[in-house]
């Protein structure tokens, strides 16, 4: 049999990466193309080892999955993980997802998660109550956060409410110069921001987990 080329064996490599993450995250290369815009035949030739990316389009890629470029670009072992692959995200106090609960600062426990499938920055998980931001999240979900102050138009953000005593976890919808928190479940109504209504971002929300 003929031995791989060291460029054959790092596109065989990412293609089998980028199909674990598709079943991982529940997509589909259709979705690949669509959310990203690349072009579909690029995207089915890395998708069938066929052709490698460019290190920008690794590097979006890396943030669509919400993974480090490693998970796209390195060998996995598969079946096997190792402890010191885990690492304990902390536990936040609970954010409300409906009327706003007083966000206690203290971790109240960790979760565990695999370091090579966590993007980078500082990271905690929220807990959520209510059903506010239903479908998307539900009550008793746990929402990873990656701490930074803004988020473009349309993402979920987690947000200290009343004098940064309150935290909510809602979509930030901007129309000019009026900054509204959205839920998704229109049962509920925006929260306008104002000076008087004032809201600080504690940093995006990257995923959902919940326990069983």
């Amino acid at each position: 049999m003929k031995e791989m080329t060291t460029a054959q064996k790092q596109r065989e490599i990412l293609a089998n990466n980028l199909n674990e993450l598709l079943n991982l995250k529940r997509k589909t290369q259709a979705d690949v193309i669509r959310d990203t815009g690349f072009a579909e035949a690029t995207v089915r030739s890395w998708f069938n080892g066929d052709k490698y990316p460019r290190l920008d389009k690794i590097q979006a890629l890396a943030d669509y999955f919400n993974v480090p470029r490693s998970r796209i670009t390195e060998e996995q072992v598969d079946g096997m993980v190792r402890v010191s692959q885990l690492i304990s995200i902390p536990v936040l106090g609970d954010i409300a997802c409906g009327d706003p609960i007083t966000a206690e600062e203290n971790i109240q426990g960790y979760r565990e998660e695999v370091a090579d499938t966590l993007p980078t920055g500082n990271l905690f998980y929220l807990h959520c109550k209510g059903d506010s931001m239903a479908p998307t999240i539900p009550n008793g979900a746990y929402v990873l956060i990656r701490q930074q102050p803004d988020v473009e138009d349309g993402e979920i953000a987690a947000v200290l409410v009343n004098g940064d005593t309150e935290a909510t976890l809602k979509r930030v919808k901007r129309q000019g110069d009026l900054v509204m928190l959205m839920p998704d479940n229109q049962s509920y109504d925006p929260y306008v921001v104002t000076p008087d209504n004032p809201a600080r971002i504690l940093g995006k929300a990257l995923k959902m987990s919940a326990d069983l």
